[in-house]
Protein backbone atom coordinates (compact mmCIF):
# COMPACT_ATOMS: atom_id res chain seq x y z
CA UNK A 1 0.00 0.00 0.00
CA UNK A 2 1.38 3.49 -0.75
CA UNK A 3 1.76 6.52 1.21
CA UNK A 4 -0.93 9.51 0.65
CA UNK A 5 1.27 11.92 2.81
CA UNK A 6 4.57 13.23 2.78
CA UNK A 7 6.06 13.97 6.15
CA UNK A 8 5.99 17.06 5.22
CA UNK A 9 2.00 16.79 4.94
CA UNK A 10 1.95 14.79 7.83
CA UNK A 11 3.51 16.99 10.30
CA UNK A 12 1.22 20.09 8.99
CA UNK A 13 -1.58 17.74 9.91
CA UNK A 14 -0.19 17.52 13.44
CA UNK A 15 0.69 20.83 14.29
CA UNK A 16 -2.78 21.90 13.30
CA UNK A 17 -5.20 19.22 14.64
CA UNK A 18 -2.62 17.93 17.67
CA UNK A 19 -0.76 20.58 18.19
CA UNK A 20 -0.16 19.06 22.14
CA UNK A 21 1.94 16.44 20.03
CA UNK A 22 4.45 19.42 19.53
CA UNK A 23 4.53 21.28 22.77
CA UNK A 24 7.13 23.10 23.79
CA UNK A 25 10.40 20.84 24.20
CA UNK A 26 9.28 18.39 21.64
CA UNK A 27 10.96 18.16 18.75
CA UNK A 28 10.08 15.12 16.19
CA UNK A 29 11.33 14.98 12.83
CA UNK A 30 11.06 12.04 10.26
CA UNK A 31 14.29 10.42 9.21
CA UNK A 32 12.67 7.91 6.62
CA UNK A 33 8.71 7.38 5.63
CA UNK A 34 7.94 4.32 3.98
CA UNK A 35 4.85 2.19 3.43
CA UNK A 36 6.06 -0.81 6.05
CA UNK A 37 8.88 1.31 8.16
CA UNK A 38 9.36 4.80 9.27
CA UNK A 39 12.34 6.43 11.15
CA UNK A 40 11.15 9.21 13.87
CA UNK A 41 13.94 11.35 15.69
CA UNK A 42 13.39 12.61 19.06
CA UNK A 43 15.56 15.40 19.60
CA UNK A 44 15.44 14.80 23.79
CA UNK A 45 16.45 17.99 25.22
CA UNK A 46 15.58 19.10 28.87
CA UNK A 47 11.96 18.19 28.68
CA UNK A 48 12.39 14.51 28.15
CA UNK A 49 15.17 13.56 31.21
CA UNK A 50 14.67 12.08 34.36
CA UNK A 51 17.14 12.78 37.20
CA UNK A 52 20.64 10.99 36.67
CA UNK A 53 20.58 12.67 32.79
CA UNK A 54 18.92 9.66 31.10
CA UNK A 55 15.62 9.94 28.51
CA UNK A 56 12.56 9.51 31.11
CA UNK A 57 10.48 6.37 30.33
CA UNK A 58 7.24 8.28 29.79
CA UNK A 59 9.09 10.29 27.26
CA UNK A 60 10.05 6.92 24.47
CA UNK A 61 6.57 5.82 25.36
CA UNK A 62 5.56 9.06 24.09
CA UNK A 63 7.39 8.57 20.58
CA UNK A 64 5.93 4.90 20.28
CA UNK A 65 2.83 5.76 20.28
CA UNK A 66 3.58 9.65 18.19
CA UNK A 67 5.58 7.41 15.75
CA UNK A 68 2.94 4.95 14.67
CA UNK A 69 0.44 7.56 14.58
CA UNK A 70 2.74 9.49 12.40
CA UNK A 71 2.56 6.65 9.99
CA UNK A 72 -1.00 5.50 10.06
CA UNK A 73 -1.64 9.59 9.14
CA UNK A 74 0.73 9.30 5.59
CA UNK A 75 -1.05 5.92 4.86
CA UNK A 76 -4.73 7.10 5.81
CA UNK A 77 -4.17 11.03 5.64
CA UNK A 78 -6.97 12.59 7.75
CA UNK A 79 -9.19 9.72 8.20
CA UNK A 80 -6.79 8.57 10.50
CA UNK A 81 -6.89 11.31 13.01
CA UNK A 82 -9.38 9.70 15.45
CA UNK A 83 -6.90 6.18 15.51
CA UNK A 84 -6.72 5.30 18.78
CA UNK A 85 -3.98 3.42 21.03
CA UNK A 86 -5.26 0.18 22.07
CA UNK A 87 -2.38 -1.68 24.03
CA UNK A 88 1.66 -0.65 23.98
CA UNK A 89 4.24 -2.91 25.44
CA UNK A 90 7.46 -1.76 25.74
CA UNK A 91 10.58 -3.03 27.54
CA UNK A 92 13.60 -0.48 28.75
CA UNK A 93 16.60 -2.23 27.92
CA UNK A 94 19.36 0.14 29.29
CA UNK A 95 19.44 3.87 29.98
CA UNK A 96 19.52 6.29 26.58
CA UNK A 97 21.80 8.63 27.34
CA UNK A 98 20.63 12.73 26.10
CA UNK A 99 20.31 13.37 22.87
CA UNK A 100 18.62 11.95 19.74
CA UNK A 101 16.72 8.99 20.14
CA UNK A 102 15.12 7.19 16.84
CA UNK A 103 12.01 4.69 16.79
CA UNK A 104 12.88 2.72 14.16
CA UNK A 105 8.88 1.49 13.26
CA UNK A 106 7.66 -1.35 11.90
CA UNK A 107 4.13 -2.65 10.86
CA UNK A 108 3.60 -6.16 11.79
CA UNK A 109 -0.21 -6.19 10.74
CA UNK A 110 -1.79 -3.09 9.02
CA UNK A 111 -5.59 -4.16 8.78
CA UNK A 112 -8.98 -2.61 7.96
CA UNK A 113 -9.16 -1.79 11.40
CA UNK A 114 -6.02 -3.03 13.33
CA UNK A 115 -3.09 -1.92 13.15
CA UNK A 116 0.36 -3.73 15.07
CA UNK A 117 3.70 -2.06 14.87
CA UNK A 118 6.82 -3.00 16.90
CA UNK A 119 9.15 -0.22 17.61
CA UNK A 120 12.66 -0.09 18.39
CA UNK A 121 14.12 2.56 19.73
CA UNK A 122 17.93 3.39 19.21
CA UNK A 123 19.78 5.79 21.13
CA UNK A 124 22.36 7.82 18.48
CA UNK A 125 24.86 8.73 20.63
CA UNK A 126 26.22 4.79 20.92
CA UNK A 127 23.94 3.01 18.11
CA UNK A 128 22.50 0.72 20.73
CA UNK A 129 18.92 -0.56 20.92
CA UNK A 130 17.47 1.23 24.00
CA UNK A 131 13.72 0.09 24.23
CA UNK A 132 11.22 -2.52 22.69
CA UNK A 133 7.90 -1.83 21.88
CA UNK A 134 4.83 -3.42 20.32
CA UNK A 135 1.72 -1.55 19.86
CA UNK A 136 -1.92 -2.00 18.37
CA UNK A 137 -3.92 0.88 16.86
CA UNK A 138 -7.63 1.02 16.43
CA UNK A 139 -8.72 2.36 13.01
CA UNK A 140 -12.10 2.40 12.94
CA UNK A 141 -13.78 3.38 9.65
CA UNK A 142 -10.37 3.96 8.23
Amino acid sequence: MALKWSAEQVFEFVKTEFPQALRDGVNYEVVKLEPEEAHIRLLAGEQQLRPGGTVSGPAMMEMVDFSIYVLLLAHHKEAARLAVTTNLAISFLRKPQPGPIVAQIRLIKHGRTLTVARVDIISEADDKLVASSEATYFMGSV
